[in-house]
C-alpha cells in the first residue's frame, strides 16, 4: 500500500481500472468506495480526496471511456487505405465494446447522482456517441474518396448503424448469452458494406 502522504502516479486511472476489476469480478453491487481503493492498494480516504462521492468517481469513470473511446476511434484516420474497410471498423468497435464495460455505463444510468453528473459532462463538451459516430463517417468518407467504398454510399447512415449497435450491445449484451459482439458487428457490416457495392468481406 503507498504511505500516507506519497503522491500515486496516475492515480485517477489507478482507482479507474480497480473499480472496473471489482464490477467485473463481483457484479456492480459490491462497488463500494472501500471496494475500489482496495482493489487499487491505496488508502481507504483517497477517493473522496479525488471525487466528491462514488456518483461523481463512478460519472467521471464513465466520461472518461467515451473520452478514450472517442480517440480510438479517430485513430481510424491512420488506417485509411490499409487492411479492410470492414476490418478496421469491426476492430474499432469491438475496442470501444471493450473499453465501455456494461456494467459500468448501468451502474452510471441508474444512480440518479451519477447519471445527472455524466449528462453535465456531455453538456459540457465531453466526448460521446455523437464523437464516435463523426469519426466513423470520416473515416468512411476517406476511405469512399480513396475507391475502396462505392461513391453512393451512404457514409453517414452506415456510421450511424454502427453507433447504434454499439449503444444497443452496450445496454443489452450478456456475457456467455447470445450471439458475441464479433460476430454480430461482423454480419452488420457485411450488410452495410456490400449494400454499398462492396462485398461482404470488403
Amino acid at each position: 500500500m503507498s504511505p500516507r502522504g506519497v503522491a500515486i502516479p496516475d492515480l485517477r486511472e489507478r482507482l479507474f481500472a480497480a473499480a472496473e476489476r471489482v464490477v467485473a469480478r463481483d457484479g456492480a453491487a459490491a462497488l463500494t468506495s472501500r471496494a475500489i481503493t482496495a482493489e487499487a492498494d491505496c488508502g481507504k480516504g483517497v477517493l473522496h480526496t479525488h471525487f466528491t462521492g462514488l456518483d461523481e468517481f463512478v460519472a467521471e469513470l464513465l466520461l472518461d471511456r467515451f473520452a478514450r473511446s472517442a480517440r480510438q476511434a479517430e485513430a481510424l484516420e491512420a488506417k485509411v487505405g490499409e487492411g479492410t474497410v470492414a476490418g478496421n471498423l469491426q476492430e474499432v468497435v469491438l475496442d470501444l465494446l471493450e473499453a465501455l464495460p456494461a456494467a459500468v455505463v448501468g451502474l452510471a444510468m441508474t444512480r440518479p447522482g451519477a447519471a445527472l453528473h455524466t449528462r453535465e459532462g456531455f453538456q459540457s463538451g465531453a466526448p460521446a456517441f455523437d464523437a464516435i459516430q463523426h469519426a466513423f463517417t470520416a473515416y468512411l468518407q476517406a476511405e469512399q474518396r480513396g475507391g475502396r467504398l462505392a461513391v453512393g454510399a451512404d457514409t453517414a447512415t452506415i456510421a450511424l448503424a454502427l453507433v447504434g449497435t454499439v449503444h444497443h450491445l452496450l445496454m443489452t449484451r450478456v456475457p456467455g448469452q447470445g450471439e458475441d459482439a464479433e460476430a454480430t458487428t461482423r454480419r452488420l457490416l457485411a450488410i452495410l458494406l456490400g449494400g454499398a457495392g462492396q462485398p461482404p468481406t470488403a
